[in-house]
């Protein structure tokens, strides 16, 4: 075996010479399936990968210089969006420098031609309109007016619709039956119009320092501590006549922050948020 092995070696032949060959051959196959391998996983080819950046959120904010309105603005300008406002006077009078970030535009929601551009590029809006009067002028501000919004946006394709709209106070109802008409009919558009992107915020007494001209009304004296106390009475909402009454207030700035959320968070559930689930969002981080 010595003598066979040590004549492929000193003198070989062309089966030896054949055996060389293949494992040369072999040994360069592995190498170059080695090197096809390897060149795919190159640090430097990693690293210029570049994910496209998220796209731009654009609100539209409708009432955007009202008590409530105004604070939405604000919010949605501290978390970094693209916002602008409509209503019938158009800027905020607040002399505030958030204000000078917001777009502002004038024009009724009655009359379609005055603000048919303003949904250009509006991915969320969040409505603040309502109001106050005869029961045929609340119907149109509260409802009409919110429902012509609904079906505009509708059609331009925006994603998310909120509505600030209110808690019925039981006897409250049958004094301003118009209001709560209105807003009624305008939640069940937007419910219909919006059915995974729709919902519907409804506060009872909304407290906050509120501007008037150039007078601020710390309705917080009053609705801050009813507020911490009410809030843990919720089983007496289901007293007859008497327990709407009892609904908490919510502050301002809550009901703005989970606006906001409800508008540009995708996964926030549509549908109706009362009081106590306003309380609980607004909690949230």
């Amino acid at each position: 075996m010595t003598s066979i092995v040590s004549r492929l070696i000193h003198s070989p032949s062309s089966s030896s010479r054949s055996l060389s060959t293949g494992l040369l051959r072999y040994g360069r196959s592995l190498s170059t399936e080695s090197n096809r391998v390897d060149e795919p996983l190159k640090v430097e080819e990693a690293e210029t990968v570049r994910a496209p950046p998220p796209p731009s959120e654009k609100l539209l904010v409708l009432g955007g210089n009202g008590f409530v309105g105004s604070h939405v603005c604000k919010e949605a300008l501290d978390q970094g969006l693209s916002v602008s406002s409509l209503s019938r006077s158009g800027r905020s009078s607040i002399h505030e420098s958030w204000v000078d970030r917001v777009e502002w535009h004038q024009g009724s929601l009655l009359v379609p031609e005055s603000w048919k551009d303003v949904l250009n590029d509006v991915t969320s809006v969040i409505s603040c309109v309502g109001g106050f009067g005869s029961n045929s002028h609340m119907y149109k501000i509260n409802g009409t007016a919110n429902i012509n919004a609904i079906r505009a946006a509708a059609e331009k394709g925006v994603k998310r619709f909120v509505y600030v709209s209110a808690v019925d106070f039981g006897l409250a109802y049958y004094i301003l039956k118009g209001y709560y008409e209105g807003k009624r009919a305008a939640e069940a558009e937007l419910l219909s119009k919006f059915v995974y992107g729709g919902v519907i915020l409804r506060p009872g007494f909304i407290h906050g320092t509120r501007q008037v001209g150039s007078m601020k009304i710390p309705l917080g004296l009053i609705g801050s501590p009813l507020e911490m106390v009410l809030q843990h009475a919720k089983p007496l909402n289901r007293i007859p006549l008497v327990g709407p009454l009892l609904t908490p207030p919510v502050n301002v700035t809550s009901v703005a922050k989970v606006a906001v959320r409800a508008a540009t968070d995708p996964v926030f559930p549509p549908g109706i948020v009362d009081v106590y689930g306003i309380l609980r969002y607004s909690e949230q981080k």
